[in-house]
């Protein structure tokens, strides 16, 4: 299945049936079962495109899976070995009993690592899987080459169950309309009250104490249009992390690593470079100096 490409904040029937395809082949994508911390753990990836670029592990949020990374996957795999687990509970991984807070899925991605034995990776986490590898990147620094944080919750000035939501809630209308199927696929398979608990998790986690910790080289990423993620929160998630810069998605909401794929894999690829000052991410960067800076040229 080939990919089409699209402009940011675009997703369209091609992506939608990528989504929807595990565990059938799909794109280069298949997946695998393992069991990890005792669960039966599913994991949508890339084939190896031969070459000795680090691999990058893409870790989704609190209402979805593997679905909704499938088109970054793509977009990455032509020169990154690429990996999209589901997180305990979530798409076709085993559901355990009770909803794991942001410490448990740190240790439980740990140890999907250490199941894998690959050599320091890439983590890229998106909403509130941005809170998990952080977590990890603080407590497991030789595990984490690289990290990007896209769309980061959860935002002191919305840290309620009532604030949090509501900024999704209006993220929605800057959202393209068919990911509805993929987040309704994505929340029966979790249950609804798994989601309100993960909420709950979310909004208790002091994701800070994580962010000054981090040692790893850091990316924190954004769609323009990001309601959950305002600009003064990027800002303040890049003056925490001591070696971080921030990159803006124009076009793209909250859901960038969704609908702006291209973009997303170019910013990652500029921060895995040997020498990243001389690679310009489609997405442009700004710098520590004024981390509250938007890029404001279309890819």
């Amino acid at each position: 299945m080939r990919l089409r490409p699209t402009a940011p904040g675009r997703f369209g029937a091609s992506e939608l049936r990528l989504a929807l395809a595990a565990p059938r082949p799909a794109a280069g994508l298949t997946s695998e079962w393992r069991l990890v911390d005792g669960l039966r753990t599913h994991t949508r990836r890339s084939r190896n495109p031969g070459s000795d670029a680090p691999p990058v592990v893409l870790v989704h949020g609190l209402a979805v899976s593997h679905r909704y990374l499938t088109p970054l996957a793509v977009a990455l795999s032509a020169t990154h070995p690429v990996y999209v687990p589901d997180l305990p509970g979530f798409g076709l991984t085993e559901r355990p009993g009770r909803a794991y807070d942001v410490g448990r899925h740190a240790a439980f991605l740990a140890a999907w690592l250490a199941a894998y034995r690959l050599p320091p990776v890439c983590l890229v986490g998106h909403s509130f899987g941005a809170e998990v590898v952080a977590a990890l990147a603080a407590r497991r620094p030789a595990a984490v080459r690289a990290l990007v944080l896209a769309g980061p919750t959860s935002d002191p000035a919305a840290r309620s169950r009532r604030g949090l939501v509501g900024r999704w809630l209006l993220d929605t209308v800057a959202e393209a309309p068919l990911q509805a199927p993929v987040l309704l696929r994505d929340v029966w398979d979790a249950r609804p009250w798994r989601v309100a608990a993960t909420v709950s998790h979310s909004v208790h986690n002091r994701v800070e104490e994580d962010l000054v910790r981090v040692a790893a080289p850091t990316l924190v990423l954004a769609g323009a249009r990001d309601t959950v993620v305002p600009p003064a929160w990027r800002a303040q998630v890049t003056r925490l992390i001591p070696h971080a810069r921030a990159a803006t998605v124009p076009g793209a909401a909250h859901n960038v690593v969704t609908t702006a794929p291209r973009q997303v894999a170019d910013a990652i690829r500029a921060l895995l470079a040997p020498d990243p000052d001389k690679v310009d991410p489609c997405a442009s960067e700004t710098r520590r100096s004024d981390p509250s800076a938007a890029a404001s040229a279309a890819c």
